[in-house]
């Protein structure tokens, strides 16, 4: 007599993950998921300025290098500015590198102020100042890498390709593979996914990449998603398994304070206000601890961001 439950409640948990797995299969051609996400998009896409036909592939460019690991609220008077003062590829390539780092201000990871500027001088070079069209030709670009030559060709031209940023990446964790979060590291099993889940049709393809990417920023976000406004939540594998719990490798947090990230933002920031080259007095009074300036102050050097000269001075680098 006590068996009958056991098998009973086994069968229907046998069911319940069959139909789950099912549900996620089906997803996985995204034609259930493309309408509701793209018509929500429609409605609630904020107003940014690198989405405007205006600021044509350039602008958009722009806008990728700086998005990548900083938010929109401190990207928007950086870029505006950008594009005030280098309209084009052709005006930012005249200018010294260092420049590109003076204006890059405080978003942080400044390498990608010299990577667009190396960028702007091959798309000069190569292209007669015209952002290319091709995927393998932004590829080919300095600094232009899988995601950005993809979001590129696709936000900028309308063009077929799976965009996978972090926030797409969690959207698809959790509308099809019921999980909470994505890998740490994007993998290849992420990439089939993506491209299995693009529409067919070029235009929808690009709104589509441009919708999830909107999704996960304002409603799939990490620390709170806002289950009961999304378009998919009927659809979502992560919520039909009753939203578990992250149970994959610890998530990477990033630290800034007392680290040498910090150390060389305030050293960079020295050399942005400075019209003329700094004596390594004024560098040393930035920070105290000496061993942790060298090592800033020499990774800096390294980098390309800071030029040293003769007598211990240092200025953003011309060349």
């Amino acid at each position: 007599m006590t068996s009958t439950p056991v098998t009973t409640t086994a069968t229907t948990a046998a069911a319940e993950t069959a139909s789950a797995a099912d549900a996620a299969a089906g997803a996985a051609d995204g034609t259930a998921l493309h309408r509701p996400v793209t018509d929500w998009f429609d409605e609630h896409a904020r107003d940014l300025p690198w989405r405007r036909p205006e600021a044509g592939a350039w602008g958009v460019m722009v806008s990728e290098f700086m998005l990548q690991q900083t938010p929109v609220s401190r990207v928007l008077p950086v870029y505006e500015q950008w594009l005030a003062r280098w309209p084009r590829p052709a005006d930012l390539a005249a200018e010294a590198p260092g420049e590109a780092v003076r204006a890059w201000g405080r978003l942080g990871y400044p390498r990608r102020a010299l990577r667009l500027h190396a960028a702007a001088s091959a798309i000069q070079e190569r292209h007669g100042g015209d952002v290319p069209r091709e995927h393998g030709q932004l590829l080919a670009l300095p600094g232009v890498g899988e995601y950005t030559a993809a979001a590129v060709a696709s936000f900028a031209y309308g063009q077929r390709h799976a965009v996978l940023d972090t926030n797409v990446r969690r959207v698809f964790a959790r509308a099809v593979a019921g999980r909470q979060f994505p890998p740490n590291a994007t993998t290849a099993a992420e990439r089939k996914l993506a491209r299995q889940l693009l529409p067919e049709d070029e235009k929808l393809a690009a709104r589509w990449a441009a919708a999830t990417m909107e999704l996960g920023a304002l409603l799939c976000t990490a620390r709170a998603p806002e289950c009961g406004r999304c378009p998919i939540a009927a659809q979502c594998a992560w919520r039909q398994a009753g939203s578990p719990a992250h149970d994959g490798p610890p998530r990477r947090t990033q630290t800034y304070a007392g680290t040498d990230r910090q150390v060389r933002g305030k050293l960079l920031a020295v050399l942005r206000e400075a019209v003329a080259p700094v004596p390594q007095q004024a560098l040393d009074a930035v920070w105290d601890e000496p061993v942790q300036r060298a090592r800033a102050l020499d990774g800096l050097v390294s980098d390309g961001l800071v030029e040293p000269l003769g007598g211990g001075r240092y200025r953003l680098p011309l060349t």
